[in-house]
């Protein structure tokens, strides 16, 4: 006789965002929309959060976070949307964070 059998297998891998450690710079043109990207190569679902000046960034109707904290959409930037943001994106296996440093010019 014969016998199969089916098995699903999920595969998890620890996160790994560029420039860690490193805080990226980005300029912007007030009036304007800026879009900022966690970007992350995680095999697994991920918890991804946005913090603005280290703390957790609160949603309105001018700053949305977009596809699950992939992106954070900040619509009319203004002079006082400058500062460091920090996107935190955890899996079981760990977390990560990537650094960024918004100025505003005009």
């Amino acid at each position: 006789g014969e016998d199969s059998r089916s098995f699903h297998v999920s595969i998890q891998a620890p996160l790994n965002i560029a420039s860690v450690g490193e805080t990226q710079s980005i300029t912007t043109v007030a009036g304007g929309q800026l879009i900022l990207e966690c970007p992350e190569d995680a095999v697994s679902p991920t918890h991804i959060e946005w913090h603005r000046e280290g703390s957790l960034l609160q949603e309105d109707a001018r700053r949305q976070v977009l596809a699950e904290g992939r992106f954070l959409q900040i619509q009319a930037v203004g002079a006082a949307d400058g500062g460091e943001y920090s996107c935190r994106a955890t899996n079981t296996l760990g977390d990560t964070s990537l650094h960024l440093r918004v100025e505003v010019h005009g």
